[in-house]
């Protein structure tokens, strides 16, 4: 157990008090709005929604002013939230073909049917430091593009028109929660798809980066990445059918793989899968590439014992918020713990210097 020490709880309310000082920064600055970091920090509000598992811009850019924009510290506040609210019910599948798109791109057709558009994207930037942000310049105006209303059809839907690419079994059973029930290994590729989409960006990133670098076999291509907007849709048992109770953007990527076949699966095409809140390509593209490593099995294909196929590996590291949990949990008091390690190798330490001692002795 940990030693009581005398003072704690004031010292506790006083390093609260410090925090929300420093939280505050300096107060001639005009103090950052929730609405501020909703509208101007949007790719950092996805993130925390994302992982957080709660789709709500206004709690998440709440808790990333609380944490001082440590982004774990906000998603961890956003899961604790979570546990509190009631559960009314699950929603329909969200059709991701009926998407108003703001981004939607493909690099394995040029002429993609229904066409690229290139949206809001860092990708053609140069890189450059604007200090005319620091200066609060005027923004240019952009040109206005409304999103695209009518469906555009999924760029991978070609492809199985040849049957190029494999079919992917459309199951009727409810995919277990992970929000709700402990994870369970073996995992079907649901729980694996949830475990990832809430899992640690840069960890996602990290394992999708190693399969590209030889450790997995995994040369993949973006099939389609599309962001936009997508009606959820909930079945009302006293109406007797569904009803629309809101709308979420997301970010959905298709991978195209290539597969030689096996013993079962003729060569053909397979897909990699990712699905996030809000705009956050990187990690959906990085999840697309750690789902198709994690298939290997499935699929009849050897294990290489690379990283990003071995499930309990990337499941069980991929969550920041055990990760950071566990971590910090080292900084708290462990003074009995480490005051019996030290009488140990205090021990050890004297046994060896009688052993030095007697070997001495001997050889005198």
């Amino acid at each position: 157990m940990y030693v009581a020490v005398k003072g704690g709880e004031r010292a506790i309310d006083n390093a609260h008090a410090w925090l929300a000082e420093e939280r505050r920064g300096d107060t001639s600055i005009d103090e950052m709005s929730v609405g501020q970091i909703r509208e101007q920090l949007a790719l950092a509000v996805n993130r925390v929604m994302a992982e957080g598992s709660l789709y709500d811009p206004d709690l998440a850019a709440l808790a990333i002013k609380q944490a001082r924009g440590d982004l774990i510290e906000a998603i961890f506040l956003i899961r604790a939230y979570r546990t509190t609210l009631p559960r009314f019910g699950g929603t329909v599948p969200v059709e991701t073909d009926k998407m108003a798109c703001i981004r939607r791109i493909s690099a394995t057709f040029k002429d993609a049917p229904g066409g690229q558009v290139l949206g809001p994207t860092f990708d053609y930037t140069h890189r450059l430091l604007d200090f005319k942000l620091a200066a609060d310049g005027d923004v240019p105006e952009a040109p206005q593009a409304d999103p695209r209303r009518e469906d555009t059809p999924k760029i991978l839907g070609f492809l199985n028109q040849e049957g190029l690419i494999q079919q992917e079994p459309q199951g009727d059973d409810t995919p277990p929660d992970l929000t709700r029930e402990p994870m369970e290994l073996p995992s079907d590729r649901s729980l694996r798809l949830q475990a990832l989409t809430r899992g640690d960006e840069g960890f996602i990133l990290g394992m999708a980066y190693s399969t590209q670098r030889g450790y997995a076999r995994n040369h993949a291509f973006v099939g389609e990445l599309r962001i936009g907007t997508c009606t959820v849709e909930m079945d009302i048992p006293e109406l007797g059918f569904a009803i629309e109770v809101g709308e979420v953007e997301l970010t959905e990527c298709e991978t195209v793989n290539q597969f030689t076949g096996s013993k079962t699966e003729p060569p053909q095409f397979t897909r990699g899968y990712g699905l996030v809140f809000g705009q956050t390509e990187r990690k959906a593209i990085a999840m697309a590439l750690v789902d198709r490593a994690l298939r290997w099995k499935e699929l009849g294909e050897d294990d290489m014992g690379a990283p990003a196929q071995d499930e309990e590996f990337v499941l069980m590291h991929a969550d920041n918020i055990q990760a950071t949990g566990f971590l910090e949990h080292i900084k708290l008091p462990h003074y009995v713990d480490f005051q019996s390690e030290l009488e140990l190798v205090r021990k050890l330490r004297r046994e060896a210097e009688g052993n030095l001692a007697q070997m001495q002795e001997a050889a005198e």
